[in-house]
């Protein structure tokens, strides 16, 4: 078993890595449950995985109601977080109860906002099935619902009170959707860990294969590098979390443009928008020009998009950039874009013009 620690002060909590734990979970919910039935809020496709958490919640002596939903982004909407906070106040949830956000990054980013507003604030749990949600999303606080102008507009900053990732339950999850998680695992290595970076390139396809050690590691080491900014800047306010969002602003309009569907996966998106961010920096004499072919041939290597084409994007230059006018970080009618100078060499850069960025797209 990791524990790794996020040490944010009264809102500090643990992020408990172990082979197996889901059906211990009882074990580590129990003492949370204050002798209250426990909500558990998931989706269609965990409903293995929730009848392992009920059936440890049962054996640890605490009931438990489940809240499930329908999978995909679309949930994350004004209407789906109504619907939950509704049921949620019919189950009579107090503000000192903890709501289990069971599922990927979807029912985690849904779950903790909805428990962030509910009675002003209520606690929450993120027990991420997910490669994505336990490299990431589910780790920092961060919670959001989409809405028509964009992805994760409405939102609020709100901890969990405990994290618990079971990395067994990836041996569940389709190809596809571990290797859009890993996407995001890469990504600590290209922001400021060049050696990590390395170490992805000898073991990604270990990890996408489900060798039992790769995927431990690069788990623990990615919720270290996550909790660690995070504890330095929980809400992005000295841009030093703001490293976190490499690949997110040209990632953000091509998912915007793919209509935040299954037609490309937040991860893929992620991936296409770090490769672009390094090409991008690339052209303009930022980064060596090697370094960024490096970032592409990986990314290629194992499956995920390095590109607009390659994400099956063919919208204009104009139409992506309109997308990234709707970014939640605009700031006074700028865009901050996270670029490099090399791997491992991620920076924000605040003065960067969008009429480049569409001269670079329809390149």
């Amino acid at each position: 078993m990791t524990t790794i620690p996020v040490s944010l002060g009264s809102r500090s909590y643990d992020v408990v890595i172990e082979a197996g734990v889901l059906p211990r979970a009882g074990e580590w919910l129990a003492p949370l449950s204050r002798g209250r039935t426990m909500a558990i809020v998931t989706d269609s496709n965990v409903l293995p995985h929730l009848e392992t958490v009920q059936t440890s919640l049962s054996a640890a002596g605490v009931e438990s109601e489940a809240i499930v939903l329908t999978p995909g982004e679309a949930t994350k909407s004004w209407a789906q977080l109504e619907a939950l906070t509704d049921k949620l106040l019919d189950l009579g949830i107090e503000r000192g109860d903890h709501v289990i956000a069971l599922g990927g990054g979807v029912i985690g980013d849904l779950v903790g906002f909805a428990c962030a507003i509910l009675k002003r604030g209520c606690n929450f749990v993120q027990i991420p099935t997910t490669l994505l949600a336990q490299v990431d999303s589910s780790v920092g606080g961060k919670t959001a619902i989409n809405s028509r102008a964009g992805k994760n507009l409405i939102g609020a900053f709100h901890q969990p009170a405990l994290v618990l990732i079971d990395p067994d339950v990836l041996d569940t999850l389709p190809l596809r959707q571990v290797r859009a998680g890993y996407a995001e695992v890469v990504k600590y290595g290209l922001i400021d860990d060049p050696a990590f970076f390395d170490w992805c390139e000898a073991n990604a396809a270990a990890l996408l294969a489900g060798d039992p050690a790769a995927r431990a590691y690069a788990i623990a080491h990615s919720v270290a590098a996550k909790a660690r900014i995070v504890a330095e800047d929980e809400r992005e306010t000295t841009g030093k979390r703001a490293l976190l969002n490499l690949g997110h602003t040209f990632g953000h309009a091509l998912e915007a443009e793919a209509a935040f569907s299954d037609r490309l996966l937040h991860g893929e998106g992620v991936a296409a928008g770090m490769a672009l961010a390094f090409h991008y920096s690339a052209t303009h004499d930022l980064a060596p020009r090697a370094d960024a072919e490096r970032v592409a041939a990986h990314l290629r290597a194992i499956g995920l998009p390095d590109g607009v084409g390659a994400a099956g994007i063919t919208a204009s230059a104009d139409v992506l950039v309109d997308h990234m006018l709707h970014d939640k970080k605009m700031d006074a009618g700028t865009l901050p874009f996270l670029l490099a100078r090399g791997i491992g060499r991620t920076f924000l850069d605040k003065s960067v013009d969008l009429a480049d960025v569409r001269a670079f797209l329809a390149a």
